[in-house]
């Protein structure tokens, strides 16, 4: 089959030889390849302004980023075998890195398959699409799926945010096999209960998984506070490492009693409770009856989702901060979350010492931890580096 050529303009190409995926429209010789030409999602050859083919991707004529490319060679387009390959190699990185299968399988542009995330439960795997042209080979994305691991279930989430930039509907569905509502998986030697079919994202997040095992070193004999805790990553996982008592907050009572089962789950629900509610008022409420905790974890979804949310997401991220800090004993640890992309390392950074220099607190930054190993970052995509996790240590001055 001859696919249709896409060609750049002078100079465009730069950023693909740096390592970048992305194409975007201003980069296209629309004289010589008209967009209008192109169906949404198309795969293409994609040239240099010499008309030489520097490699393949796939279109999306009526977005901003219009074209990704998913391989450097032209002889390759995105089809079964390309996709086979692709997670074989996924798949080698993970296996060297974790001893039980629970882990992000695909990690999109990171794993040479922009718009394509991959969670793995065990026997069970959750599938993300949020580009036009993956939504086209979801078939085969299944298909290879099946080939290369032998999953008893695939659940295709397309639920996302990002699928409407690309004018995609939403929606869930069962896509090989059998998918319970509730998947199990480990982390850090904790079992856990994930709600995949109607919990956030893919019913987890393992992107956290370093930055909760360190919690061990921190809380054994503790009393801790896990906020926005959702089915209790990290405070389940606190208690398991010796924790005194935990304490979980999030707004969704579906969260709160998975929060309880996955405590019992481990035995631990004696040494795990939960209030549930505004995170911003459970801070309130606790800090008017006097509680304080020896260590307090805040991992807020993001808040800063475009570019022109940077002023308020800063401020956002300073006030709970900062309300988290007055709950702390006097040599307590703050453990400071951010899964906003568009959020620098530098103000984070900023917005914990504002905080508590408001509250004349002594803010010690004493580990600085992002994503885990399963969600690799590419130097020529800053936006695949997206989880910034700061644990401080805050004294009254």
């Amino acid at each position: 089959m001859t696919h249709k050529a896409l060609r750049l303009k002078d100079r465009a190409d730069r950023r693909l030889k740096a390592g970048h995926l992305w194409i975007y429209s201003n980069e296209i010789d629309t004289k010589a390849t008209p967009l209008k030409g192109f169906a949404t999602g198309e795969l293409v050859v994609i040239e240099n302004a010499a008309g030489k083919a520097i490699g393949t991707g796939y279109v999306n004529p009526n977005t901003l980023i219009c074209a990704r490319l998913v391989s450097r060679d032209a002889k390759y387009m995105l089809d079964k075998s390309l996709l086979v390959h692709r997670i074989k190699v996924a798949l080698s990185l993970r296996e060297r890195l974790f001893d039980k299968p629970c882990y992000r399988l695909v990690f999109g542009d990171s794993d040479s398959l922009p718009g394509l995330v991959v969670d793995r439960f065990g026997d069970v795997l959750v599938v993300q699409i949020s580009t036009a042209g993956m939504e086209l080979v979801k078939d085969q994305v299944v298909e290879a799926l099946v080939q290369v691991l032998k999953p008893t279930g695939i659940l295709l989430k397309n639920d996302g945010s990002s699928r409407k930039l690309e004018n995609l509907p939403e929606y869930i569905e069962v896509a090989y096999g059998e998918v319970p509502d509730e998947v199990e998986l480990e982390e850090n030697g904790v079992r856990f209960l994930a709600p995949v079919m109607k919990g956030q994202k893919t019913g987890w997040f393992y992107d956290h998984r370093l930055n909760r095992d360190r919690l061990r070193h921190y809380v054994k004999g503790k009393r801790v506070l896990d906020v926005f805790s959702y089915v209790g990553g990290w405070g389940v996982q606190c208690a398991a490492f010796g924790a005194e008592e935990v304490i979980c907050v999030d707004a969704s009572e579906k969260a709160v009693d998975l929060v309880h089962r996955n405590a019992e789950l481990n035995g631990l629900q004696d040494k795990v409770g939960t209030m549930q509610g505004d995170a911003f008022e459970a801070l309130k409420q606790l800090k008017a009856e006097g509680e304080q905790f020896d260590v307090i974890i805040v991992d807020p979804p993001a808040f800063i989702k475009r570019r022109k949310d940077v002023k308020a997401g800063e401020l956002a991220y300073r006030r709970i901060n900062e309300m988290a800090m007055r709950l702390l004993s006097k040599d307590g640890i703050l453990v400071a979350c951010s899964c906003s992309m568009h959020l620098q390392r530098d103000s984070m950074l900023d917005a914990l010492r504002a905080g508590s220099r408001h509250i004349e607190r002594n803010l010690q930054i004493i580990e600085q931890g992002h994503q885990g190993p399963d969600h690799p970052i590419l130097p020529a995509i800053p936006e695949t580096e997206y989880i910034k996790a700061m644990t401080a240590r805050v004294t009254r001055v």
